[in-house]
């Protein structure tokens, strides 16, 4: 029998340690912070439920991200393809450190890339999400999303030319404004 305050002290760690990274990627997934708190929330009790049957030889994270794949594949199927990348999480984004003209100008990017990246291909767009907002690695992601390391390659190079064609700026600026 598992000693319950382990279990719950790992349930703890695990929490803090992926927390901030699955909401991330369900915020950019669902376009909506107050929806992202609730997928991420539904992710861990699955996390929860499931814990004591993780076979430790698979990578942790790998599994909770493929997890949150699922809860978020769930969200838009029942959304039925609503547009995601709301405006409203990234107007809530502000600075105290740059003037409003230049926050205007950094909201505009990001709102212009995230339309991008909601228009993608589903496939191109959960690499995209994956490797170049969440910044998992290769073999990560392809345990994710269940394919080929080729295959993750092959879509996040297509995803990022479709990119830089649709937003007529370079590759490195489409990463580094996704974010």
């Amino acid at each position: 029998m598992v000693d319950s305050n382990n279990l719950e002290s790992r349930i703890v760690e695990i929490y803090n340690l992926y927390y901030l990274d699955v909401y991330r990627f369900l915020v950019c997934f669902s376009g909506n912070q107050n929806d992202a708190e609730d997928l991420t929330q539904e992710v861990f009790i699955r996390v929860l439920k499931s814990l004591t049957n993780f076979n430790s030889k698979y990578n942790l994270k790998t599994w909770i991200f493929s997890i949150a794949k699922h809860v978020a594949v769930d969200y838009y199927r029942k959304k039925r393809f609503v547009s995601l990348f709301k405006d409203v999480f990234f107007n809530q984004l502000s600075s105290n450190e740059k003037k409003p003209d230049e926050v205007f100008e950094v909201t505009e990017l990001k709102r212009c890339i995230h339309e991008a990246i909601a228009k993608l291909k589903p496939n191109y767009r959960a690499v995209m999400i994956l490797r170049g907002i969440s910044e998992c690695s290769i073999k990560e992601t392809s345990d994710i999303l269940q394919c080929s390391e080729a295959k993750v390659k092959v879509d996040y190079h297509r995803a990022l030319k479709e990119l830089k064609r649709k937003l007529n700026i370079d590759i490195e600026g489409v990463l580094t404004n996704a974010k």
